[in-house]
């Protein structure tokens, strides 16, 4: 009998035991690993609405910012001071398919992905060199411009710089945060960083510097015979790429300017504003 009783007892302090060792439903540790998993679906649940409201953000507040620099023939005021150019009025036609007013915002290249961030921009059209340093920074449209970055110098010494290395030893003018500065930083060369490629052209001009790398696109538009550079001439060229048009990471617009661009080269229009801009050769319709 009393080992009955002995190991009955035994039996009861097990029981015992294992009942204090667990968390009651309404414990403060079970509440934790519930309160954690209600945490983390809330985060899911938020980072998912903010990616994939982007194009409702747009379309509620009613206006699609873009952010720009004065950069002909993409992007620069007419002589009323409105903006035109192929960029310009692509992100016009672009604002009116969503249904929304396009408001053109001057920008710090250099703080592009900033003012993306801090929503201050919508976009970043203007001419954008889709490196890798954008692409991973931005979610991006599909290239729709190629492009090249020259090296602008005087026409009175163009034929000492037809190469490369004929051109490393000199001093350049750039645009900070540009892909010109990436490629006369890849030169080895000295250089001074300005606003924009319109400034790195009026530093050229004006004797400051020996030359400048800017866009192709720009450089055509922007100097030679019947410009306001005639004194000015571009000669190499350092590289070959692709523009493409910058949103938020993560962005559903970027899908939705794909589809519009898709459109735009079926109907033709793309092709008709590019020749009104003088860069039809550069659009990319494939």
């Amino acid at each position: 009998m009393k080992k009955f009783f002995a190991i009955l007892l035994a039996a009861l302090l097990t029981v015992t035991a294992v009942a204090c060792g667990a968390a009651p439903a309404g414990s403060p540790s079970s509440d934790a690993a519930s309160g954690s998993g209600d945490a983390s679906e809330a985060q899911t649940s938020s980072q998912s609405e903010s990616v994939e409201s982007d194009l409702a953000y747009v379309q509620n507040k009613g206006t699609l910012v873009v952010g720009i620099t004065e950069f002909a023939p993409m992007d620069y005021r007419d002589a009323n001071g409105q903006w035109i150019g192929f960029d310009a009025d692509m992100a016009k036609a672009f604002g009116e398919s969503l249904g929304v007013e396009v408001q053109f915002q001057p920008i710090d290249w250099d703080n592009k992905v900033m003012e993306l961030e801090g929503k201050t921009i919508d976009v970043v059209w203007n001419g954008m060199t889709l490196t890798d340093e954008v692409k991973s920074a931005m979610t991006c449209s599909q290239p729709y411009c190629s492009n090249a970055q020259v090296v602008v110098v005087p026409v009175g010494r163009a034929d000492e710089y037809q190469t490369v290395e004929s051109v490393q030893e000199l001093s350049f003018a750039v645009e900070a945060g540009s892909a010109g500065k990436a490629e006369v930083a890849a030169l080895g060369a000295d250089f001074t960083e300005v606003q924009d490629q319109a400034t790195a052209l009026l530093e050229v001009s004006s004797g400051t510097v020996d030359a400048a790398v800017i866009d192709s696109l720009m450089a055509a538009a922007m100097v030679g015979e019947g410009t306001n550079y005639a004194d000015l001439t571009y000669t190499v060229s350092l590289n070959s790429e692709e523009y493409g048009v910058g949103f938020r990471k993560g962005s559903d617009l970027a899908e939705k300017l794909n589809e519009f661009f898709q459109a735009s080269i079926e109907d033709g229009s793309m092709m008709e504003l590019a020749e009104t801009y003088g860069v039809q050769a550069a659009v990319l319709t494939k």
